[in-house]
C-alpha cells in the first residue's frame, strides 16, 4: 500500500516539474472538513462512506482523517483530545502537525453544516488528480512501446473504470418514494396489452411467468451441450429486435459473428441448416431467403465476438452500446468463457464468482437485463434414470446461483433416448425455471427443431402428447392388423 502511494506522489511530482503546475487541491477545504469531523462527534457518519484518505491532498491531513476513522470504528468519542491521543499512539502527532495545529484546525468553522458539500470539493479533487497520475502513466507506458497495446488497453480502461466505480453511491431512500416509483411501473405495465412489466421474450408461456426480463436482473440460462442454448437465446434476440423492436446486444464468444448470423437466417427462412452451410440452394430457397432476410436486416441486434473477453471489456462496450443505441438485453454466450481478474488466475472458482457478481453490478448500473449463457456439469450425464438439471448441476461456482435472479434450465427429454421416469414427446423442450427471486419457480414447455435451430410455441402440449400417444397406438394396431392378415393367408409359397 505504502508503495503505491509512492509511486503516485512520484507520478505527481513528475508531472509537477514537467508542466510547472501545482495538482487539484483544496487545502483550506481539508483543514475546515477536519475542523467539523473534531467538534461534533457524529460528523463523520455524515462523510464516512464517499471520504477516504486519498481524497487529502496533504499527508498530515490524511493522518488525521485517519485517526478519526479508527476511533469512529472502536466506537470512541472523537474531538481534539481523543484524535490527538490516537495520533500519539500511531507515532503520527507530529508528523500531522502536533496538538497545536490541531486546535488550529478546530477554530477553523463553527460547526459541521457544510460537511457534505466540503466533502464533495474533496472528492473531486481527488478524482482529478487521479486521472492526472493514470494519464501520465498510460503515456509512460505508451511511450515505451514494450507493452502489449491490448495490455495498454485493458489497464487504460480498467484504471478509468475503477475510478468512475469509486464514484457511484447511492443513499437510502424513504420508502415512502419507493412505493411511488412502484406505483408509477405497475400503471405503466397496466396500460401495456400484453400485461408484461418488462422485456418481451416472444415466448408468450415463459412471459407469463417471468412477465418479461426485468430491469437489473441477471438471467442464466443452462444446459449440457447440443440442448439448444445459443438456438434459445439467438431466438429471444430474434423476438425483442424483429416482433417488439428492443435493441439487443449479443456477446457471442465462442461462435463467430458470420456463423451466428447464417444460424439465425436459418431460422427466419426455416431453410434447412446443411444447405445454407454448403450454399447448395435452389431458386426456391433463394426467394425465400430474399423475402425472409428482410425481417432480420433492419433488426437492432449488435453482435460482438470478441474472444476470451474479460469484464472490464465487456462493461465499457456495454456502456457504449447503451449509449449509441440505447440497448434493452445484453446476451452472453457463454459465462465460462469469460475471463475474470488476472490475480486470480489460478482459481477459476473465484474468477467466475466475480464475473457473475461483475454482471450482476453492470446489470444494475445500465438498469437493463443481462441474459447469460453457462455450462452445466457432467453429473447430469451420470446420472441414471431422469436427467433432468439440478441447480447443484451449475458448472464451477455456486455463485452463479447465488447472484443470478432467474436460473433457466434447457432440457430436452428425446436428446436421451427412451427413459422410464421421463415423457419422451418428440422435440419437446423443457424450459425449468430452477429459480426465480421474484416469482414462480414452475416448466414451461416448448418446441424445438435442430434442423432450423428453432424454438416455438406449442399450440397445445397436451395435444402433441396425445397426438404421439395416438400414432403409437396407430402404429401398434397396424402392426396387430398385419399379424392378423398374416394368420389369415397362411405363410406365403415360393
Amino acid at each position: 500500500m505504502d508503495n503505491k502511494k509512492n509511486i503516485k506522489s512520484n507520478t505527481l511530482e513528475k508531472i509537477n516539474v514537467e508542466l510547472g503546475k501545482v495538482p487539484p487541491q483544496a487545502i483550506d477545504i481539508e483543514e475546515a472538513v477536519l475542523g467539523a469531523l473534531m467538534i461534533e462527534k457524529d460528523a463523520i457518519n455524515l462523510v464516512a462512506d464517499t471520504l477516504t484518505e486519498e481524497a487529502f491532498y496533504k499527508s498530515s491531513h490524511q493522518k488525521i482523517y485517519n485517526a478519526i476513522k479508527a476511533l469512529s470504528l472502536e466506537s470512541l468519542p472523537i474531538d481534539l483530545l481523543t484524535v490527538a491521543n490516537k495520533l500519539k499512539q500511531n507515532k503520527d502527532l507530529d508528523e500531522a502537525g502536533g496538538k497545536a495545529y490541531l486546535v488550529k484546525l478546530t477554530n477553523k468553522v463553527a460547526s459541521s453544516s457544510h460537511l457534505e458539500y466540503h466533502s464533495k470539493i474533496l472528492i473531486q479533487k481527488h478524482i482529478e488528480r487521479r486521472l492526472i497520475e493514470i494519464s501520465a502513466e498510460i503515456q509512460r507506458r505508451a511511450y515505451f512501446e514494450n507493452d502489449d497495446v491490448d495490455n495498454l488497453l485493458n489497464f487504460s480502461e480498467s484504471e478509468i473504470f475503477n475510478i468512475a466505480e469509486g464514484t457511484i453511491k447511492t443513499q437510502a431512500e424513504p420508502v415512502k418514494t419507493i412505493i411511488n416509483e412502484a406505483i408509477k411501473q405497475i400503471q405503466i405495465a397496466g396500460k401495456r396489452e400484453d400485461g408484461l412489466s418488462g422485456v418481451p421474450s416472444g415466448f408468450t408461456s415463459l412471459d407469463a411467468v417471468t412477465s418479461g426480463w426485468q430491469r437489473s436482473d441477471l438471467i442464466i440460462i443452462a444446459a449440457r451441450p447440443a440442448m439448444g442454448k445459443t438456438a434459445f437465446v439467438l431466438n429471444i434476440a430474434r423476438n425483442m429486435a424483429v416482433d417488439f423492436n428492443k435493441a439487443v446486444a449479443f456477446f457471442s464468444l465462442e461462435m463467430s459473428k458470420e456463423q451466428l448470423v447464417k444460424r439465425l437466417i436459418v431460422s427466419e427462412t426455416k431453410i434447412d441448416s446443411k444447405k445454407i452451410k454448403t450454399g447448395k440452394l435452389d431458386r426456391t430457397d433463394w426467394k425465400v431467403l430474399e423475402d425472409k432476410i428482410s425481417n432480420i436486416e433492419e433488426a437492432p441486434i449488435y453482435i460482438d465476438d470478441t474472444p476470451a473477453i474479460n469484464i472490464f471489456e465487456l462493461r465499457a462496450k456495454c456502456r457504449r452500446l447503451k449509449s449509441q443505441y440505447s440497448i434493452e438485453m445484453i446476451i452472453i454466450d457463454y459465462l465460462q468463457l469469460m475471463t475474470g481478474d488476472t490475480a486470480l488466475k489460478g482459481n477459476r472458482e473465484q474468477q467466475i464468482s466475480s464475473i457473475s457478481r461483475s454482471l450482476k453490478s453492470l446489470a444494475k448500473e445500465l438498469d437493463i437485463p443481462i441474459l447469460a449463457l453457462s455450462q452445466l456439469s457432467r453429473a447430469v450425464e451420470t446420472r441414471g434414470g431422469n436427467k433432468r438439471p439440478q441447480l447443484s448441476d451449475l458448472r464451477e461456482s455456486g455463485a452463479i446461483e447465488q447472484d443470478a435472479d432467474i436460473v433457466i434450465f434447457i432440457h430436452r427429454p428425446d436428446y436421451y433416448g427412451n427413459n422410464d421416469d421421463e415423457d419422451t414427446v418428440k422435440g419437446q423442450a423443457n424450459i425449468i425455471i430452477a429459480k426465480h427471486r421474484n416469482g414462480e419457480v414452475t416448466d414451461v414447455e416448448l418446441q424445438f427443431k435442430p434442423e432450423f435451430a428453432q424454438f416455438s410455441e406449442p399450440s397445445n402440449v397436451e395435444d402433441i402428447k396425445w397426438l404421439d400417444s395416438k400414432m403409437n397406438g396407430i402404429d401398434d394396431n397396424m402392426d396387430m392388423h398385419n399379424k392378423d392378415f398374416q394368420n389369415q393367408i397362411g405363410e406365403p409359397e415360393f
